[in-house]
C-alpha cells in the first residue's frame, strides 16, 4: 500500500509511522504491518497471505523480559479475522472471530511471544499492552447466549460479551479478569437489540474497544456503543464514574461529548483523550459531528467534563468507526482517523470545527477505501536477523543494481560489489545514498555477478546481501 503525505512541515516528532492497512471494501495493495517514513515510503513491510486477515494495534512496546527483567524494545499486534459481511454475518460487523491472537517481535523481527485468551473468549484487536509487570493486558470477546426479548432482540440470541484479561508473560498464566456483563447494563447500550437480526442473533450491546491502566493500576475503559468510558478500582472491578452514556456521573461543557468514541487514555492533571468518532447511525435527537481527537478535563468537584483541545481535519471527516488520539513526546498529538484513509499530527494546541487546516504539521493519506484501527507513531530501530537483498538488471551498456533491506531502520547507504565470478567481487561503487525503501545504482561493471553492502551513518557495513547474477 503506498501513502500520499499531502501536508510536511517542520516540527514533526520523530519516528517511524506504524499502520495496519485493511479495507471492508477493495483493498489496494496487501493487509498487513506497516512501517512507513515521513516521506510515505515503506521502512518494514509484514504482508498477510489472505486480504481476509489484518493486523491491529500495530506499535512499539516495552518488553520486560520475565527470566532477566530487561527491557527492550518490541513491535506487537493483533492479528485474525473480523466478522465483515459478506465473508462473515455469524457476529456483530468488525468482531473478532475465532482464531486470533497477539505477537510480540524483538528488533531483529523475530517472533517473541504468542498471546491468547482465557476463558473462552477470542483475543480481540482492539486493545494488546504490554505492562511493566511483564503481562499482558488486553480485551476478549464472546457471544454469551441470552434472551434479548426484554431489549428489543430475539429470545434465542446473545450479547457479545468482553473481558479485561491479564496474562502472565512467561506462564501464559491469567492474572485477572473483569466482565463487562457483570458491571454494565445492556438496557444503556445506544445500539439496538435488533440488530442483532443481522449477526445471527448475537447483539453488541458493549463494545469494549479500549483498556488503559493508570499509574495508581486503575482500569480506564471505553464501551463504544454506550457512548461511555468507565474509571474502575481494579481490585473490586467496581464502576467509580462513568464518563457518558445514560448515566453519565458528569455534564458537558461545549464541544465536550462525544458519541462511538474510541481509544480513551488517562492523561495528568485530570484529563482523558479519545477519538471522538461523533457520527452515523445517531438516534434522533442526537446531533452529527466531525469526527476529531478530544482531551478533556474533568473537574470532580462539579462534575463537569470541558473540551481542552480538539483536533479537526481539512477536509472534514466522518469516522464511522475506529480511530486514535495518541500523545507524542514534546507535546504534539497524532491522530489515527479510524475508517477513513488519514493520519495527522498536530502541534499541542490543536484547533476547532471549522479550521481543521490550523497547527496541522503532517498529513498523509491511504489508497482508496484503505484505512488502520489505529495509527501511531513510535521510535524504531530495527536491525533485521535476514540479510539485505539484491537484484541487477541489464540497462543498456550499463547494469542497474536495486538494494533494500526490509526493515533496517539504521542503512543510510549502499555499497555495490561486481565481479566475474562470486569469489572475486571488488567495489565499483564505493557509497550511494539510501532513497527510499529500495535504492537503484547505476554502474558500468557488466558483472555478472553483484552484491550489495548496507552502510551505516558512519559508513560501516551492517551486512552483505547474497550474491546475484544478472539478468536481462
Amino acid at each position: 500500500m503506498r501513502v500520499t503525505v499531502t501536508t510536511r512541515r517542520p516540527g514533526t516528532a520523530t519516528g517511524g509511522i506504524f499502520v495496519a492497512p485493511f479495507t471492508a471494501d477493495q483493498m489496494v495493495g496487501q493487509t498487513g504491518a506497516l512501517i512507513n517514513d515521513d516521506s510515505g515510503d515503506p521502512v518494514w513491510f509484514r504482508p498477510l497471505p489472505s486480504t481476509n486477515l489484518q493486523n491491529s494495534d500495530f506499535k512499539v512496546q516495552t518488553y520486560s523480559d520475565p527470566r532477566t527483567h530487561k527491557a527492550q524494545q518490541v513491535l506487537t499486534w493483533w492479528q485474525g479475522s473480523e466478522a465483515i459481511p459478506p465473508w462473515y454475518t455469524n457476529l456483530p460487523a468488525g468482531a473478532p472471530e475465532p482464531g486470533g491472537c497477539y505477537y510480540i517481535y524483538d528488533h531483529h523481527y523475530r517472533l517473541l511471544k504468542t498471546v491468547f485468551a482465557h476463558h473462552g473468549y477470542y483475543p480481540d484487536e482492539h486493545e494488546f499492552s504490554l505492562t511493566r509487570r511483564g503481562t499482558a493486558l488486553f480485551i476478549a470477546s464472546r457471544p454469551v447466549p441470552m434472551d434479548l426479548t426484554r431489549y428489543g432482540g430475539p429470545a434465542n440470541g446473545a450479547i457479545l460479551n468482553s473481558e479485561i484479561q491479564e496474562t502472565d508473560l512467561a506462564t501464559g498464566r491469567l492474572l485477572y479478569s473483569w466482565n463487562a456483563l457483570d458491571h454494565l447494563d445492556p438496557a444503556d447500550s445506544e445500539e439496538a437489540a435488533s440488530s442483532a437480526s443481522s449477526s445471527d442473533g448475537v447483539w453488541d450491546a458493549f463494545h469494549i474497544n479500549s483498556v488503559d491502566e493508570g499509574p495508581d493500576g486503575r482500569l480506564l475503559i471505553s464501551a463504544r456503543n454506550m457512548w461511555a468510558v468507565y474509571d474502575v478500582a481494579r481490585k473490586s472491578g467496581r464502576i467509580r464514574w462513568q464518563l457518558g452514556g445514560k448515566k453519565s456521573d458528569f455534564t458537558f461543557g461545549p464541544n465536550a461529548d462525544f458519541y462511538w468514541q474510541h481509544d480513551a487514555r488517562f492523561r495528568p492533571g485530570n484529563r482523558i483523550s479519545m477519538f471522538d468518532d461523533g457520527c452515523c447511525d445517531l438516534p434522533d435527537g442526537a446531533p452529527e459531528q466531525e469526527s476529531h481527537g478530544l482531551i478533556l478535563t474533568l473537574d470532580f468537584r462539579t462534575r463537569k467534563a470541558t473540551a481542552d483541545r480538539t483536533y479537526y481535519h481539512q477536509p472534514p471527516l466522518e469516522a464511522k468507526t475506529q480511530g486514535n488520539t495518541q500523545a507524542l513526546p514534546g507535546g504534539n498529538e497524532f491522530i489515527g482517523w479510524g475508517q477513513t484513509p488519514y493520519y495527522s499530527e498536530y502541534t499541542g494546541p490543536g484547533n476547532t470545527q471549522g479550521d481543521g487546516g490550523r497547527n496541522l504539521l503532517y498529513d498523509a493519506r491511504m489508497p482508496a477505501s484503505d484505512f488502520s484501527y489505529r495509527v501511531f507513531r513510535n521510535e524504531w530501530v530495527g536491525t533485521p536477523y535476514y540479510p539485505p537483498r539484491a537484484a541487477a538488471r541489464t540497462a543498456g551498456r550499463h547494469t542497474v543494481v536495486y538494494a533494500s533491506w526490509n526493515g533496517s531502520t539504521q542503512t543510510r547507504a549502499w555499497q555495490v560489489l561486481a565481479g566475474r565470478t562470486p569469489r572475486s567481487l571488488s567495489v565499483v561503487v564505493r557509497r550511494t545514498g539510501r532513497t527510499g525503501f529500495e535504492t537503484a545504482v547505476t554502474t558500468a561493471s557488466p558483472g555478472p555477478y553483484f552484491q550489495v553492502k548496507a552502510l551505516d551513518a558512519k559508513g560501516h557495513v551492517l551486512r552483505a546481501s547474497p550474491v546475484v547474477t544478472r539478468s536481462h
